[in-house]
């Protein structure tokens, strides 16, 4: 018998959504593990900010000891929950919160659409983590970045805002209740507010944001035009004063909708 399911990070997700208060999740490449006693080191200060989710994963890591990684990244984590975001059916691990359940709509790999889900299924049914059905939608100006690599697919161009919206409905149809837009780690054109307006009037699901969001006025421009979560990839790393200042603007926005 699997483990019984929590809705932790759902309800997280959906508590945005309805409420139009924004999150913030930091995304971590398990690439980059190469030496975990010295990324706790210098990320131990990460368990007392205001941090709404952690993510791990999304690169071409085909490695074993996921779950290592998981346990040393906790050890920085405190109560911030740890979402896995797969690059493949290898990034499992029980000790996460939840997976990110990602079918990558904007390509027309079928790997990435049902076949990596195949193999996935059976071990995340025994491990027992919160599955977040969520539609994965690559953004950008044409920009190459190397999720397009890994994936073997082109992005959809901002510009192309019929095909994304018409891609982001049939992932609703489809019953996906999660919508991931992504320009792609270290994108240097962020996902258009256009197209986050778009979607957001579109599709009535937690919408997350991510890709090229590397100083606060594009953070800004994700959170107006209806990203309930915005995604923070290596920026936090160069700079890890640039999170206590989206932080902050986080929970004046916040603040103000009290407020009003």
């Amino acid at each position: 018998m699997p483990k019984q399911e929590t809705r932790k990070i759902s309800n997280l997700l959906q508590s945005l959504y309805r409420s139009k208060k924004k999150g913030l999740a930091w995304l971590i490449d398990p690439e980059k593990f190469s030496c975990p006693e010295l990324f706790t080191q210098n990320f131990d200060w990460v368990k007392d900010s205001e941090l709404d989710l952690i993510m791990v994963g999304g690169s071409d890591f085909e490695s074993n000891g996921f779950s290592e990684i998981i346990d040393a990244i906790k050890r920085i984590s405190g109560n911030i929950p740890i979402v896995i975001f797969p690059g493949s059916q290898v990034q499992l691990a029980e000790n996460a919160d939840a997976i990110l359940f990602l079918s990558l709509l904007s390509g027309r790999n079928p790997d990435l659409l049902i076949g990596q889900h195949v193999q996935a299924a059976p071990k995340i049914l025994k491990m027992g983590l919160e599955v977040l059905p969520t539609a994965y939608l690559l953004v950008n100006d044409g920009e190459i970045t190397r999720v397009h690599t890994v994936s073997q697919t082109l992005p959809i161009l901002n510009s192309n805002l019929n095909l994304v919206k018409n891609t982001a409905l049939a992932g609703y149809y489809l019953g996906l209740r999660y919508f991931f837009i992504d320009a792609g780690s270290g994108a240097k054109s962020p996902v258009s507010s256009q197209v986050i307006e778009s979607v957001r009037d579109l599709v009535p699901c937690p919408l997350i944001v991510g890709g090229g969001i590397d100083n606060l006025e594009k953070l800004k421009d994700a959170y107006e035009a209806g990203a309930d979560l915005v995604v923070l990839g290596n920026t936090i790393e160069k700079d890890p004063g640039f999170l206590s200042e989206v932080l902050d603007y986080k929970a004046w926005y916040n603040l103000s909708l009290n407020v009003n």
